[in-house]
C-alpha cells in the first residue's frame, strides 16, 4: 500500500492521512470514556441520594457539554491563530486576546450594569476582536528575527491590558468579582447558563468551512494573493472567529490558558499543517485535555475543587517550555 509523507512547518515528516483513520476512531473512544467519567464523577451521589436524576440533568450533563464546546472551540481558535500569524507559539492566551475580552466584560459591568449575558458576550467578543487585530497590526510593523518574538509581543500586550483591567477593578472595588469571573472553572455551569456556549460550536463549524482558505493564508500574503485568495478577508474572518470563541468562553467559563497553544502544536508535530485534516484531531485533543484537567481538579482534593485553569495552566506551561526547548534544538 502506498504512503504519502506530510511535511510540517518545521520540516518534520508525518505519516499519510490514511494511516490515521483507525487512530482517530481510537481517539474518539478515549474522549467518550473521559466524558463518561465527567458525567459520573462528583460529590453528589446520583444513585443513592434523592433527586439524583434531576442533578444529573441540571449539573452533570451541562458541565460535560460545556467542557466539550469550550475545549473544541479554544483549541480550534489556537490553530487558526497559528496559521494566520505563521507562528506556532500564538493562541488566544499568548496574543492578549483573552485579556482584551476580560477588559470588555469589566467595562460592560461598569458602564452597562443591567445588560444580560448575551450583551456581555457581544461586548467581550468585540474587545477580543480589537485586541487580536491590534496584535496583527503590531506584527506587520515589527521586524521578526525569531519566532519567539511574536508570542513575547502578545504576552506584553496582554500584560498591559490586564494591568488596566486590574486597575479599574481596584478603583471600583471589583477585584474579588474579577477573580471569580476569570478563574476558569466549570463549577457554576448549570442548566440555563451553558446554552450560549453553542455559539462556539457554530464558530468551530465555520472554521471547518474555512479550513482550505486558512491553510492558503498560512502560506503568507504573497502566496495567498498569487493563487487568487482574498488574504485580507481571510485574515479578518479568521480573527473574528477567534474573537467570538475567546469572548464567549471568557464570559461563561473564564480563562483557559494555553489550551489553544498546546493541542495544535502536538497535532501539527505528528500530522503536518493540513488544517482540514488536523481539525478533527485538534477538536478531540482540546476536549480530552480540558476534560482530563477538569477531572483532576474535581478529584484531587474532593470534596473541594481546583479550578480547571490552574491545572491546565500547569500542564500547558510544562508543554510550552518543552516546545520552546524543541524549537531551540531545531534552530
Amino acid at each position: 500500500m502506498s504512503r504519502t509523507a506530510v511535511t510540517a512547518r518545521d520540516g518534520s515528516v508525518g505519516e499519510a492521512p490514511g494511516r490515521w483513520s483507525g487512530r482517530l476512531a481510537l481517539g474518539v473512544l478515549v474522549v467518550l470514556a473521559l466524558l463518561a467519567a465527567s458525567v459520573l464523577v462528583g460529590v453528589y451521589d446520583l444513585r443513592s441520594q434523592e433527586f439524583g436524576a434531576e442533578m444529573f440533568w441540571i449539573t452533570r450533563v451541562p458541565r460535560t457539554v460545556a467542557l466539550v464546546l469550550a475545549g473544541a472551540a479554544m483549541a480550534t481558535s489556537g490553530l487558526v491563530m497559528q496559521m494566520l500569524t505563521q507562528n506556532r507559539f500564538v493562541d488566544a492566551t499568548t496574543s492578549g486576546t483573552t485579556e482584551w475580552a476580560s477588559l470588555g466584560l469589566l467595562l460592560t459591568t461598569l458602564l452597562l450594569p443591567g445588560v444580560g449575558l448575551v450583551g456581555k458576550m457581544v461586548v467581550a467578543s468585540c474587545f477580543a476582536f480589537i485586541g487580536a487585530m491590534t496584535f496583527m497590526l503590531i506584527l506587520r510593523r515589527v521586524v521578526i528575527r525569531t519566532t519567539l518574538v511574536v508570542p513575547l509581543i502578545g504576552i506584553m500586550l496582554g500584560a498591559v491590558v490586564s494591568a488596566l483591567t486590574t486597575f479599574l477593578a481596584a478603583q471600583f472595588n471589583l477585584l474579588q468579582m474579577l477573580g471569580t469571573w476569570f478563574m476558569g472553572s466549570f463549577t457554576a455551569v448549570v442548566r440555563g447558563r451553558y446554552e450560549v456556549l453553542w455559539i462556539v460550536a457554530v464558530v468551530t463549524l465555520l472554521v471547518f468551512l474555512m479550513a482550505d482558505r486558512i491553510t492558503v493564508a498560512g502560506l503568507g500574503k504573497d502566496v495567498a494573493t498569487s493563487v487568487g485568495a482574498k488574504y485580507e478577508r481571510i485574515l479578518i474572518g479568521g480573527t473574528a472567529l477567534v474573537a467570538v470563541a475567546a469572548g464567549v468562553t471568557t464570559v461563561v467559563v473564564g480563562l483557559l490558558p494555553l489550551l489553544g497553544l498546546v493541542v495544535p502544536n502536538i497535532v501539527s508535530m505528528l500530522r503536518g499543517d493540513d488544517v482540514r485534516g488536523n481539525l478533527p484531531w485538534v477538536c478531540l485533543g482540546g476536549i480530552a485535555l480540558v476534560v482530563a484537567c477538569d477531572l483532576i481538579g474535581r478529584t484531587i482534593i474532593m470534596p473541594f475543587e481546583i479550578p480547571v485553569s490552574m491545572v491546565l495552566g500547569l500542564v500547558g506551561a510544562v508543554i510550552f517550555i518543552a516546545l520552546l526547548l524543541r524549537q531551540r534544538r531545531a534552530g
